[in-house]
C-alpha cells in the first residue's frame, strides 16, 4: 500500500486523514476556515505524503467518517491509529473518546473516572488538546462539567465543537431520551 492524505467533504466541512503504508491513520485535519486552509494544513503537516486518492480500505474510512459526522452509530474505534510515538495515557485516552457514539458525549470528569479518578481529569483535557487524530479520537464529544461545552482547541474553536455535535445529532437545546442537552 502506499502512504498518502486525501480529503472528504462533510457537511461540517472539508475534513483531512493521512495514513501510513500500513493504512494506519497518521493524522486527521477538521475544517479550516476555509477548503484552502484546510488542504494548507494537511500540506505543510504531512508535506512527507502525497495527496493521492485513498486506496478502498481509506476510502471505506472516510465514508464511514462522513456517515458519524452526520450522526451514523459508527465510533470508528477499529480504524487503526498510527500511534506508536504518543504517550501511554494519551493512547488510553483516545481509547475511550473513541468508544463515545456520535451524538453523545462525555466530561473530562467521566473519562478521568475510567483512568484513575479526578485527579487526573485535566491531564485528560491535556491529551484531547493535543489529539492529532480528529476527528476519529473525538475529541469534540468531551464536555467540561454539568454538561458545558468547555473548551475547544480545533480549528474554528467552541462554534466547530457544538456544530460537529450538533451535525452528529446532539441534544443541544434541551434534553433527549438518551442524554441531557448542552444548553
Amino acid at each position: 500500500m502506499r502512504a498518502g492524505f486525501a480529503f472528504i467533504d462533510t457537511p461540517a466541512g472539508l475534513v483531512g486523514l493521512a495514513w501510513n503504508d500500513a493504512l494506519a491513520v497518521c493524522g486527521g485535519q477538521l475544517p479550516e476556515a476555509t477548503p484552502e486552509l484546510t488542504r494548507r494544513r494537511m500540506q505543510q503537516r504531512y508535506a512527507h505524503l502525497a495527496e493521492v486518492e485513498p486506496p478502498p480500505a481509506m476510502a471505506d474510512v472516510f465514508r464511514r467518517l462522513a456517515a458519524a459526522l452526520q450522526g451514523a452509530p459508527d465510533t470508528l474505534e477499529d480504524v487503526p491509529l498510527a500511534d506508536a510515538d504518543v504517550p501511554e495515557f494519551h493512547r488510553r485516552v483516545y481509547a475511550l473518546a473513541r468508544r463515545i457514539p456520535p451524538g453523545q458525549t462525555r466530561s473530562y470528569g467521566e473519562l478521568a473516572a475510567e483512568l484513575g479518578g479526578p485527579a487526573v481529569a485535566r491531564a485528560v483535557g491535556q491529551a484531547l488538546a493535543r489529539n492529532h487524530y480528529a476527528p476519529l479520537v473525538p475529541c469534540h464529544r468531551v464536555m467540561a462539567a454539568r454538561g458545558q461545552a468547555g473548551g475547544f482547541s480545533g480549528p474554528g474553536g467552541l462554534h466547530a465543537k457544538l456544530m460537529l455535535l450538533q451535525l452528529e445529532g446532539a441534544a443541544l437545546g434541551g434534553a433527549s431520551a438518551q442524554q441531557p442537552g448542552l444548553f
